[in-house]
């Protein structure tokens, strides 16, 4: 079954050919600028370490500075977050706001954690 991000790209692919954009423009589209991963230590309070997957991914900072937050959610993962990002450079384009899309994700229950938590974790 194919993923967020997938599903993004083939709709992305099918507009280019309407609007007769060549392969390297299309591929510059779809292909973010910067993916990174790290694994984020957070102490919890009752002293124990806990460690959270998580994502940043940049799109297209031709525009401006990557815009985008952080989606904690315990289904979080890469595909979803490149898709987020891509959505939002689309946004900032379509609607004129000169930035570039940008987008993070935890892999975490957000309810699960106290407010202290989840401000250590951010």
């Amino acid at each position: 079954m194919p993923n967020t991000f997938q599903n993004i790209t083939k709709q992305v692919k099918q507009v280019a050919v309407l609007l007769k954009l060549d392969k390297a423009t299309v591929k510059k589209l779809i292909t973010p600028e910067r993916v990174l991963f790290k694994e984020i230590a957070v102490k919890l309070d009752n002293g124990k370490v806990k460690k959270f997957s998580a994502y940043r991914v940049q799109f297209n900072n031709a525009r401006g500075p990557y815009k985008g937050g952080i989606r904690f959610h315990p289904h979080a993962d890469l595909a979803e977050v490149k898709t987020l990002a891509l959505l939002m450079a689309v946004k900032c384009a379509v609607v004129d706001i000169p930035m570039g899309g940008g987008k993070g994700g935890v892999m975490v229950d957000p309810k699960k954690l106290s407010f202290k938590e989840l401000e250590n974790l951010s």
